[in-house]
């Protein structure tokens, strides 16, 4: 086999000559490769800088919110009606999290022991692998949270948050109220003062890494404010008991609802508000519209009889009769442009003081027509009703109250003794300071005031007198609220009962029970309004119902307050009260 030599050079390829030009191009090319780099290089650097640093931190930047402290909820005395505690809210990156993994497995079973939530449940929140972020539970307890923590659970991390606890639990709910999740206010006096109470969140700029952890800080940390403490007029004490003894006699009484309202009768400051059925401020599961409706504010109905001391408080003003004007109520009826106006019974000649004692409807109505709607009308106004209730708290109703011009006689005639118009239980305990302050009713507040108010003058000192003695002689023997009476202290007041209105018509064996008054009657302290819904147990009139709650919140929050007894503390016998017409 003969072998046969290759000679490479030549092929005419390796052979031709490279022309010069060519090689320059390349080297060229690379050059100007590099010369773009360059340019690219320095506008990413220097020209075009910030638009890549916002880019850069866009992706990877953070601005962490640094929660502020809620402010304190405070009773009169300092004691604390709703405060804010550390609080852990556990959140995923359910991509992160390994469930096929054994080790994790039994991490999470853990967990959701932890959390309080079945394991299929944590486990539907980490099912869906698109999301980077998931909340699993806020605002659990912080050492719960350090449990938590202790787990070191890959993709389950935890955020620091304040959460509010109420002390005070569901007798003062309805005054303090609750925060959402964000903790904002949604009720009561956390809603009404949010923007005080939330104070300024602060911030810090971090770098985080994918996984959400922090490599970095940038800039400087703004810290946050916090808000500021409230101090209510409310008596943390006064409102347990008050609480309390409403609870009770609706139980008892198996009724539908209740409330009470107690005004510093020198003030106007709330020293409670008290509503049941209600609700705990701290474990809001399973509400129902009944047990977060703040009756006291937002229930309006016809105030009945309790509305009579005006319109005798109108009359005596004016001159047109004295205390000891006689007035004849036989034969306890009386026709007004063909309706029929009763009393219980036939309480024959009576005197203006008799009319109030006896709650009769034929004298409030002989009276009121003797004097100009006009006159009637700018009285109940004067007082508040129908009127929004000055007063900082969401919620508070104006009630009804229609223009003079537009009163026939029959309703002149009702409006007098409180039907054909309608009122709120905190309208009407406001009203009735107009009896404890010489003829100037006073505004209410939720808040502890140290100046006194300034009150709006409706009837004399002496007329504001005259009607002190007779609610006192209303709560006295003979009279509609005679259970009203209190050991150790004077009381006056007057009760009031009224079917309950559905729709146009009136509710068949459906009624409300009321009694509003003060105390001590010459000098009053306290004005306390109480008002029970629908007792089926016993007696519907408020007299009955209404008027044992007053006697005891009376009698404890003056022993609270330190006032003195102005009466020898006696048994007093009671009988049965003089029934008032519906």
């Amino acid at each position: 086999m003969s072998t046969r030599s290759v000679n490479y050079t030549s092929s005419p390829l390796l052979a031709s000559k490279t022309p010069v030009w060519r090689s320059k191009f390349i080297v060229a090319m690379v050059a100007l490769g590099f010369v773009g780099l360059a340019a690219r290089a320095a506008y990413v650097q220097v020209i075009g800088n910030e638009f890549f640093q916002r880019q850069g931190e866009v992706r990877f930047a953070r601005t962490l919110e640094l929660p502020a402290n809620r402010g304190r909820i405070l009773d009169r005395n300092g004691l604390i009606l709703a405060s804010s505690v550390p609080a852990a809210s556990i959140w995923a990156i359910p991509e992160d999290v390994d469930q096929d993994e054994p080790l994790v497995q039994g991490k999470l079973k853990q967990l959701a022991k932890l959390l309080d939530m079945p394991l299929p449940a944590l486990k539907a929140k980490l099912a869906d692998d698109d999301k980077s972020f998931v909340w699993i539970k806020r605002q659990l307890d912080w050492d719960v949270g350090q449990k938590i923590a202790a787990l070191d659970i890959k993709g389950i991390y935890q955020r620091k948050e304040y959460k509010r606890q109420y002390p005070e639990g569901e007798p003062a709910a309805h005054i303090v109220g609750f925060t959402n999740v964000e903790d904002h206010g949604q009720e009561g006096m956390e809603l009404a003062f949010d923007k005080e109470l939330a104070g300024k969140p602060g911030s810090r700029r971090v770098i985080k890494d994918r996984l959400g952890r922090v490599v970095e800080e940038v800039g400087a940390e703004v810290p946050p404010s916090d808000g500021k403490d409230i101090t209510l007029s409310v008596d943390s004490k006064v409102q347990f008991f008050a609480y309390q003894k409403l609870r009770d006699t609706v139980i008892e009484k198996k009724a539908k609802a209740g409330t009470v309202v107690v005004l510093d009768a020198h003030t106007g400051e709330v020293l409670a508000l008290a509503n049941y059925p209600s609700y705990d401020p701290g474990n809001r599961k399973n509400l129902t519209g009944e047990q977060l409706r703040n009756r006291a504010m937002t229930d309006v109905f016809e105030p009945g009889s309790t509305m009579k001391p005006f319109t005798i408080g109108l009359a005596l003003n004016s001159g047109r009769v004295t205390p000891n004007t006689i007035v004849d109520t036989s034969p306890g009826r009386l026709t007004v442009t063909g309706s029929t106006i009763s009393d219980t019974s036939n309480h024959g000649v009576l005197t203006v003081e008799g009319v109030i004692q006896k709650s009769s409807n034929v004298g409030t109505t002989k009276i009121a027509l003797n004097m100009p709607a006009r006159e009637m009308w700018e009285t109940f106004s004067a007082v508040g009703f129908g009127q929004k209730p000055q007063v900082t708290f969401p919620g508070a109703v104006t009630g009804r109250l229609r223009p003079y011009k537009t009163w026939r006689p029959i309703e002149q005639a009702t409006m007098s003794y409180g039907y054909g118009l309608s009122a709120s239980l905190f309208q009407i305990a406001r009203a009735y300071t107009v009896f404890s302050n010489d003829g100037q009713v006073i505004p209410a507040t939720m808040l502890k005031s140290s100046q006194p108010p300034v009150g709006v003058p409706v009837f004399t000192p002496k007329t504001a007198e005259q009607i002190r003695k007779m609610l006192q002689m209303a709560a006295g023997p003979g009279g509609t609220g005679q259970r009203a009476q209190t050991l150790g202290y004077s009381v006056g007041g007057k009760s009031g009962t009224a079917r309950k209105q559905v729709g146009k018509n009136y509710a068949a064996g459906k009624y409300r029970g009321w009694f509003a008054g003060m105390a001590p009657i010459e000098k009053p302290r306290i004005i306390v309004a109480v008002m029970i819904d629908e007792p089926t147990v016993g007696s519907a009139y408020g007299g009955v119902t209404a008027a044992p709650v007053f006697s005891e919140v009376v009698q404890q929050t003056l022993r609270m307050m330190g006032v003195p007894p102005d009466m020898a503390v006696r048994p007093q016998i009671v009988s049965d009260p003089v029934e008032e017409p519906l």
